[in-house]
């Protein structure tokens, strides 16, 4: 068993694209959660919409990619507003039951028989990225960075688009937080019926919030069909959700930096959990009771575990105020 190797190859997934599409995705959730206190279990309903939007337009209808961005996104705002106009008036707990049980009619719909003409079915879509590599600057042959923590061309173009996309949304939810705007949402996610009393209308703050971390989580959906140049249906299912808890959680929810920190932590985790696990087991022989599913399995256990370890000693994350935590999400 080489540590090296393991410890490289975790370091590289916690820069990789998929901890960048994760760490965008979990800045959308943090809007919901952290900062408005909106419990939204069906994130990644926004994120399947979102690579969907993409997909159908350039796939499909043979539209150009900037097109089928747009159309993504705006896919997650009529979701939004689907899920939003019944359910924010009511107390938070409608609201966790709607999206994780939209976000799960949603996969079933796409993965469908009579869908299949649009979404692929269960076969999904392909070739979707042929645009997005012809703007790669960089060489698709090469790799680049140093030691064992290389990337293909194609990775550092994801990586660029991604992580640029990550800063702006961070940059952007900094700017809002510090706004008026911004005072008055942490002000719902605290006591919404003293902010009523100001005169203040909660259901539009909080129906933004929704519309605009979903957006953002949408945008996360859209760069996961570039990076794979290809979407399911089942890649979307409620584990996804699960994990982006997990990486707000523990990097800290209601902190700009904290849904950054939490992937590129949580991603080296996973990845190092995994080679561990393999090497002890296939190189050197100590778990012969496991076989290659369970190595998954074990790692869905272990994000289980993170996440009550958390919540029982930690609730704050890495870098958050337990103040965050504490709040009456009504």
């Amino acid at each position: 068993m080489d540590i090296i190797s393991i410890l490289a190859e975790s370091v590289r997934s916690a820069f990789g694209p998929i901890a960048a599409i994760y760490a965008l995705a979990a800045i959308g959730l943090n809007l919901h959660f952290g900062y408005t206190g909106l419990l939204n279990f069906g994130q990644v309903g926004f994120m399947l919409v979102g690579a969907y939007g993409v997909g159908i337009s350039v796939s499909v209808f043979e539209l150009p990619l900037i097109v089928g961005f747009g159309v993504g996104l705006l896919c997650a705002l009529v979701l939004a507003l689907l899920l939003g106009i019944p359910t924010l008036r009511l107390r938070a707990d409608y609201l966790s039951i709607t999206t994780i049980a939209a976000a799960e009619v949603i996969r079933l719909i796409y993965r469908a028989g009579f869908a299949e003409p649009l979404t692929g079915g269960v076969y999904g879509l392909q070739n979707l990225a042929g645009d997005f590599r012809v703007w790669n600057p960089f060489d698709a042959g090469a790799r680049y960075g140093f030691g064992d923590i290389t990337y293909t061309g194609a990775q550092m173009w994801t990586m660029t688009v991604t992580w640029s996309l990550v800063v702006l949304m961070a940059g952007l939810t900094w700017l809002l937080i510090h706004s008026p705007w911004g005072r008055v949402i942490k002000g719902v996610r605290e006591d919404e019926d003293a902010v009523r009393s100001l005169g203040k209308n909660v259901f539009t703050y909080k129906m933004q919030a929704l519309v605009l971390g979903g957006l953002i989580g949408a945008l996360a959906g859209c760069m996961m069909a570039m990076h794979q140049a290809s979407i399911q249906p089942d890649q979307f299912k409620p584990q996804v959700t699960f994990f982006l808890w997990v990486i707000l959680l523990l990097g800290g929810a209601g902190r700009v930096l904290g849904p950054i920190l939490g992937s590129m932590l949580f991603w080296f985790l996973m990845n190092f959990t995994d080679g561990l696990l393999k090497g002890l087991g296939q190189d050197l022989g100590l778990l012969p009771f496991l076989n290659g599913p369970d190595y998954g399995a074990i790692q869905l256990a272990f994000a289980g575990l993170m996440l009550v370890v958390l919540i029982v000693f930690r609730p704050q994350g890495l870098i958050g105020d337990r103040k965050e935590m504490l709040i009456n999400v009504k």
